[in-house]
């Protein structure tokens, strides 16, 4: 079904930061595959920021347990609303033996590859420019792997990425 212009007009894009280990999974991994299913979320904060994504919103993509850590790019939200299949998994580190597929836990989203930020965006860039309340990655502590991100910050973000900040 078609969405019109009055109907898509009503759809409010959402704005998202997903860290990934860069050894793990990377930036460079996602534009090579295109799309992955982001899955291993086992925080249940974080896992119910992953059931509010929707089809259409931007994730930006952030490299962390490495030096620098930070922002590298950017990607979209493709499916949403998906079983984590990591939880069914035996073989898989993030199994969960108390999840069924008739009452699974853990749920999580595919992501699709957008586009490699032409500035990397470090950590001590974001707390130069953002305070902890705006932008929760520059929290000392915050240990979150998906978290919120403000459009308005969303955008000073894309600009410092595309290098027009």
């Amino acid at each position: 079904m078609a969405l019109h212009f009055e109907q898509t007009a009503l759809i409010r894009m959402n704005y998202w930061l997903m860290k990934s280990e860069p050894d793990v999974y990377s930036l460079q991994d996602l534009a090579r595959d295109r799309h992955t299913v982001w899955d291993g979320v086992r925080n249940y904060q974080a896992r119910n920021f992953l059931k509010s994504m929707q089809i259409g919103d931007l994730a930006f993509f952030y490299h962390s347990n490495t030096s620098p850590p930070g922002i590298a790019g950017l990607m979209q939200i493709s499916q949403a609303n998906l079983d984590d299949p990591s939880q069914f998994d035996p073989g898989s580190k993030y199994y969960d033996a108390k999840s069924t597929q008739e009452k699974p836990r853990w749920q999580t989203v595919q992501v699709e590859y957008e586009e490699e930020f032409a500035h990397f965006i470090s950590l001590d860039r974001l707390r130069q420019e953002f305070q902890p309340d705006d932008l929760w990655v520059v929290r000392q502590g915050n240990r979150l792997s998906v978290i919120p991100v403000p459009e308005a910050i969303a955008m000073q973000i894309l600009a410092i990425g595309r290098g027009k900040a």
